[in-house]
Parts: C-alpha cells; sequence; structure tokens
C-alpha cells in the first residue's frame, strides 16, 4: 500500500483559537504523526457561561498515541501552547520548542502537575530535529511575541512550511526580524516546497502590514501630553508592546507599574531568557499608590474584557491601593478580538463613569497586528512558490478567502476545517477522511467534554430558572400531598399575583392526592408527571418552562 502524506487539523482551522494541527507520513491508517501546537481559547457567558478554558478534544490522537512521533510548539500564545499541560497527559510525547516558548510551556506542564523534563529546547535553524520520517526545523518569523517560529517539516514526499503566527515586520522591537534572503533559501533548497501551510487572519485586510517599531514615537507623544495617571493594557504576550510603552513612559518621566499576574510573569520569563534586555525598572502597587498621579504610568492585564484582569478590576473601583479618578488616561493598545466586544466595552464605560478619559487603537496610532495582512500573504505566496496551499489558523470565511488567493494565481488549494483529512502526496490536496472533532471545557479544575450536558443544562438554567419538587412517599406506599417547591432564578410570583411557589404546590397536591398506584409505585413515571405540572403551571404563570429537578423520598415501614 502506497504510503502517503496527510494534514488534520483537530482546532484553529474554522475558528481562532485553540490551534492544534496533525501531520503524518506512512501507510493509510498507519502514518507516523506530529502534533504541532496544543492551544485554548475562552469561553464567554453566551456560548460557554462558566467555562475558564476551551480547547480541542483530542480523543482521536489518544486512540493514535502509539503512532505519535512529538509535539511541536511554534510560539507561546495561549492559543497555541495553553492546552498544554492539561492535554499532555492524553498525548504523552516529547515536546519540541525554542528557548522562550519552553519556558512559557514549562510553566504550562507545572501548573497542572505534569513533568517538564519532556520539554526539549533547541535552537533555529540550520538546527534539525528528526522524529520518525519528518526532519523539522524552527524558523525565526516575526509576530507580536518573541521567538515566533514557522517549521520546516521535511518528509519523504516533500517538504512543507508551516508558518504559525506571522508577519512581515523587518522592525520588531523585541525578538527577531523577518528575513526574506533566508526564506529565499528555504524556497530553493532541494526541490522546493511542496505545501505551505499558512495563516489566514488578516487576509481580508487590504492594506500592508505595519512594523511594532512605528508605534514608539506616537505613544511617547501620547503619554507626554497626559497630565494624570496613565493606565495602558495591551496583551501581556506582546513583550515588544510593553518594552515600547515602558519606554514612552520613561522618557515622559514616569515610573512604571506592572499590574496582573500575566503580565508580571511574561516580562520574568523575558528577562530570564534573555530576550528582554534593559527594561526599566518597575515599582510596586503600594508606591505607585503613593506617588504624584503624573509621575506613574500602569501597564495592565485585562485588554480582551477578562472579568478577574486588572482592567476589570480597575474599572470597578480601588485595586491593590490603586483608584483611578477623574481625569486619568485608560489606553487599550490592543484590537478586541471578535467575541470579546461586550466585555471590553463594559469595562470601558466603567472607567468613563469614573470620569476616566478612554483611548483606543481603532486609527491604528496605538496598536499594530501581529498577524500578515492581504498583501502580506500574498507576498509569501510568491517568496515560496509552493505546490499548494492550506490555509489555517482563520474561520470559515478567512480560510476561503485564502484558498481563492491562491488559486487565482494557479496554486492548488483546500479549505480543510477541523477534523478534515487530507491527502497532500500527490500535485493537488486531497480530502481523504472526516474525523470527529469536538472541543473540551475547562470547568474549574475538571476537564469535561463539550457534550457532557453540563454547559447545556447550565444555558437551560440560566435562560429559564430552575425548580427543585422534593415528594415524600409513605409507609402505605401513598404519597404525601404536601410537595416543597423550591425556586431558582424565576419571579416570586405570578400573573395570579400569588406566591408562584404556592401554585406549583397547590397543583402537585391536586395530582399527588388523585394519582394512581400505577404513577405512584413508578419513580420515572411520577418524576414525569411532576415535571410536567410543574412546567405547565410556571408557563402559565409567568411564560417560563423552568428546568426541574425532582426529589422523590419513600419512607420504609418499621
Amino acid at each position: 500500500m502506497a504510503e502517503r502524506l496527510i494534514y488534520l487539523p483537530l482546532g484553529g482551522a474554522g475558528e481562532i483559537g485553540m490551534n492544534a494541527y496533525v501531520y503524518g507520513y506512512g501507510e493509510p491508517g498507519r502514518e507516523r504523526l506530529i502534533v504541532v501546537d496544543l492551544g485554548v481559547t475562552f469561553g464567554d457567558m453566551d456560548s460557554a457561561p462558566g467555562i475558564d478554558l476551551i480547547m480541542a478534544d483530542v480523543a482521536w490522537l489518544e486512540a493514535n498515541r502509539d503512532r505519535i512521533e512529538a509535539i511541536f510548539i511554534t510560539h507561546g500564545h495561549e492559543d497555541h501552547v495553553g492546552a498544554l499541560g492539561l492535554l499532555w497527559p492524553k498525548i504523552q510525547k516529547p515536546i519540541h520548542c525554542r528557548r522562550f516558548t519552553g519556558a512559557l510551556a514549562r510553566l504550562k506542564m507545572e501548573e497542572m502537575g505534569q513533568p517538564s523534563e519532556h520539554i526539549h529546547i533547541h535552537a533555529p535553524r540550520p538546527d534539525v530535529i528528526e522524529v520518525g520520517p519528518f526532519s523539522v526545523q524552527f524558523v525565526p518569523i516575526s509576530h507580536s511575541i518573541p521567538e515566533s517560529s514557522a517549521l520546516i517539516i521535511d518528509s519523504p514526499a516533500g517538504r512543507i512550511v508551516h508558518t504559525g503566527d506571522f508577519k512581515l515586520d523587518g522592525t520588531p522591537v523585541v525578538g527577531e526580524a523577518f528575513d526574506p534572503v533566508m526564506w529565499h533559501e528555504i524556497a530553493h533548497e532541494g526541490q522546493g516546497i511542496k505545501v505551505l501551510t499558512c495563516d489566514s487572519t488578516n487576509v481580508f485586510v487590504k492594506h500592508p502590514g505595519r512594523s511594532e517599531a512605528v508605534l514608539a514615537d506616537p505613544l511617547r507623544e501620547f503619554i507626554a501630553a497626559q497630565n494624570q495617571m496613565v493606565v495602558a493594557t495591551t496583551f501581556a504576550s506582546n513583550i515588544a508592546r510593553l518594552r515600547t510603552l515602558a519606554d514612552a513612559a520613561i522618557a515622559s518621566g514616569r515610573k512604571i507599574c506592572l499590574l496582573g499576574r500575566a503580565m508580571r510573569r511574561m516580562v520574568t520569563v523575558g528577562i530570564e531568557t534573555g530576550i528582554l534586555t534593559n527594561f526599566p525598572p518597575v515599582i510596586s502597587p503600594e508606591d505607585a499608590a503613593e506617588m504624584p498621579r503624573d509621575k506613574v504610568m500602569l501597564i495592565v492585564t485585562g485588554s480582551q474584557g477578562e472579568r478577574r484582569a486588572a482592567s476589570a478590576q480597575l474599572s470597578r473601583g480601588r485595586y491593590l491601593g490603586i483608584q483611578l479618578k477623574e481625569g486619568d488616561s485608560f489606553l487599550f493598545s490592543s484590537r478586541t478580538i471578535p467575541g470579546n466586544e461586550r466585555g471590553v466595552i463594559r469595562i470601558q464605560n466603567s472607567l468613563s463613569e469614573l470620569g476616566v478619559d478612554l483611548f483606543d487603537a481603532d486609527d491604528g496610532l496605538y496598536h499594530v497586528s501581529g498577524h500578515a495582512n492581504r498583501p502580506d500573504i500574498e507576498a509569501v505566496h510568491d517568496l515560496l512558490k509552493p505546490g499548494m496551499v492550506i490555509p489555517m489558523h482563520g474561520e470559515h470565511m478567512h480560510l476561503r478567502e485564502h484558498a481563492k488567493l491562491a488559486s487565482a494565481k494557479g496554486v492548488p488549494s483546500a479549505i480543510a476545517t477541523n477534523g478534515t483529512m487530507l491527502d497532500l502526496t500527490g500535485d493537488t490536496p486531497r480530502v481523504v477522511d472526516q474525523i470527529d472533532t469536538g472541543r473540551l471545557y475547562l470547568d474549574g479544575t475538571v476537564l469535561i467534554g463539550a457534550m457532557d450536558g453540563v454547559v447545556r443544562d447550565r444555558i437551560r438554567m440560566a435562560l429559564n430558572g430552575h425548580a427543585l419538587v422534593t415528594v415524600i412517599v409513605d409507609e402505605d406506599d401513598r404519597p404525601v400531598p404536601d410537595a416543597w417547591v423550591e425556586l431558582s432564578g424565576l419571579p416570586e410570583r405570578g400573573r395570579a399575583g400569588v406566591p408562584l411557589a404556592d401554585n406549583i404546590e397547590g397543583e402537585l397536591a391536586e395530582f399527588l392526592d388523585r394519582a394512581d398506584d400505577r404513577t405512584v409505585m413508578n419513580d420515572d413515571r411520577l418524576e414525569e408527571a411532576i415535571r410536567k405540572i410543574t412546567r405547565q403551571v410556571s408557563m402559565e404563570e409567568i411564560g417560563k418552562k423552568p428546568e426541574v429537578t425532582v426529589i422523590i423520598s419513600r419512607l420504609a415501614a418499621e
């Protein structure tokens, strides 16, 4: 049976976040596999209330664990490394990454009580990691976090370039610049590039991307123009932006205070790994609270509206002794990720009520994207001249537009959303299988499946409220007519003007008084009848059918 080269996205294809990709080579069904990235996305109150993290369901990888050679992590963003400590126990294979990413990966593993000695640190190209039929190189590429890397994956069927997240930035402030000369060499080595698996995030943005370095002057001018305390929030992982903000603050005669665990962690890891050099000294929140307001700048977490981050805490009043006041300035030096708008607006309104002046990145002065825009994606296509293009990292509309972009230049392409297995062996990509994929939720400290019913029940209770009904059946197998109803998340009184619980209890008393033996002796029948009456009364009185829990207590005869 002929060997083949396959690609299988499990997360991150048809959505933005929770990236998890698989490549394989070998006989069909027996391919040796490598995994690229294990990331997360975050729950929201609309679709996943109470859920902390969402990640790809790796049941397929778990079932094929004996075929997996290794895990490769392209960079340290949460949507690429955030699930490592949670999902590694299901895979248990060596983890390969670069130094800065490795420091973050080690923290992820240790937080979950997993052994960090399985993390292997590698230098970038020309160093090569041999795993099964693959030879893999980490290739420096610019992004909004240091040491982002594309992967060169050489296989017996040809060379794959997996871009990871990238932009074309020759002056990224912190981290490595995009090197077109090196990429030209990569494109012309051997038989060239067979497959380009490419970031699609900004395919609809029609102007070329801008360098991180262009923000230095606008940010310095902005901070210098403010008369009171200045607060700036951005992605904690964007160390270059933290550096630019810090330098601008120092140039304006201000001290810097970092607020938020993720912000402090990123700066610490950056300094420890040598990525972040000469970062200005920072002061404690206690010192910041005591200093003149025009001499302090806070750099804080929470740019995406996270409820527990420093931005949200400050918007609610006092945080670690620091209180924002009328005339202070708050800068969002970041783009709001689609889906997070509501949380960001909530914080902005709360800050506005405090009299804080708000500034954001909409005019382009205070933020640049970490992803390649449409002209930059086209430039990479032209530079690398791949045999085929597989769009990744984007919602379906992004993948489709990227595929059209490639096809317009005569380059074969295919849209592969999560679970779609492509055969890349020939001259064009071909769908050969569809894998059942899903999501895992971190609910507090427990991993649950998306189909386990926990979130579904939580949403139903949030929408419809909950009724707890307790019924007692005595020693003679006759129900006591006094049922007890306790309501949660429902109006106290219905349109009849009497307490809703009393109304339901009255209807249940009538039913229990006339219930036949066949119903009373069967818990399932009795429970279903009680549930139906409870929901009917509620619907008539308040227009809602609550979720109903029925407890039947049977008294044993002595």
